[in-house]
């Protein structure tokens, strides 16, 4: 296969258990038979294989539906693609229970863990201590929480805690945010939202539903979803498929189109979005969650292409 540009993958795979039971989370939660543990490294294995055997510049973001890092499997995974030469990067959404030895053998340079700290399933000394051993062993990674009022105190000592250069990014809580609502809806206060953004530069971003149908999307041109059996979509939130990994030509599809959906209030998902230029913030570090963009250090530019975007199509071509 031959690009024209790089490709992203978003992998998420059949796996659906977790080892933590935050409230909050929309994943499944379910305790898997050694049969279907079998059937995911048996599609993740397929999926592996198949990145090797590309010759064109590729990344990996793995999504699971669950914590894989636990699994020996997930770990190997990433480890192997990233030795791969034509892969530019390996990420995984993680909440950094498992052990991390296992980077020792991977190229640590190619790796990027998108780590969340889940307070009431974890002390934070002890999600500190492996956020210590990323840094041993120089691993790039971003820290998250949900921003729901119950955490914010371990918000504020995570924040006085991590160093200095590790970016504490916040999922803003939209359980009363509805679409099309502004900063948060009615859940957070002004002081709120106050208190999120002086910890997160970004936070603003993510309190939106962006009006996104009829936008053109990367989704689908730069940007693909993978499910297990090889099912590509353009994103995690658009049921229909493009075709199959595995059969046909993935080059056919790969197009350039306009979003489908109403709105769009997911990081994986409006980073895509060319209006956002998110690239001038994150830079190589997008798929982690980790800003190493040029705009990183002063992201006002950032803030106000979600605003503008925020406003329709009409205020995003005035800007």
């Amino acid at each position: 296969m031959a690009l024209a540009a790089p490709l992203s993958i978003l992998y998420r795979g059949p796996l659906s258990s977790c080892n933590y039971a935050c409230p909050y989370c929309p994943f499944a939660k379910h305790t898997e038979s050694p049969a279907q543990h079998h059937h995911d490294a048996q599609a993740l294995t397929r999926f592996t294989g198949w990145v090797a055997a590309q010759t064109c510049a590729l990344s990996v973001l793995f999504t699971p539906w669950g914590e894989a890092l636990v699994r020996p499997r997930y770990q190997q995974a990433i480890s192997g693609l990233s030795r791969l030469a034509h892969l530019q990067q390996v990420a995984i959404q993680t909440n950094l229970s498992g052990r991390l030895d296992w980077l020792q053998d991977a190229d640590r340079s190619k790796v990027g863990l998108w780590a969340t700290f889940h307070p009431g399933e974890v002390s934070l000394e002890r999600f500190l201590g492996r956020c210590a051993e990323l840094d041993a062993l120089g691993v790039r990674y971003s820290v998250g929480v949900v921003g729901h009022k119950s955490h914010f105190a371990a918000l504020a000592e995570l924040r006085s805690a991590l160093p200095a250069q590790v970016y504490l990014w916040v999922n803003a809580f939209k359980g009363g945010a509805g679409p099309g609502t502004g900063q948060g809806g009615s859940y957070y206060t002004a002081a709120d939202l106050a208190f999120l953004s002086a910890i997160d530069p970004l936070f603003e971003v993510n309190t939106r539903h962006y009006p996104v149908r009829g936008q053109r999307c990367g989704a689908g041109e730069s940007a693909i979803s993978v499910d297990g059996d090889g099912t590509v979509r353009r994103c995690h939130f658009l049921e229909r498929p493009l075709g199959n990994l595995y059969s046909g030509s993935l080059e056919a599809m790969l197009q350039p189109r306009a979003c489908t959906r109403a709105h769009c209030e997911c990081h994986i998902g409006y980073v895509h979005l060319p209006q956002l230029q998110s690239a001038e913030i994150y830079g190589a570090g997008l798929l982690a969650r980790i800003p190493e963009g040029p705009q990183w250090a002063d992201p006002a530019a950032y803030l106000e292409r979600a605003r503008q975007l925020m406003a329709g199509p009409q205020a995003s071509a005035a800007g």
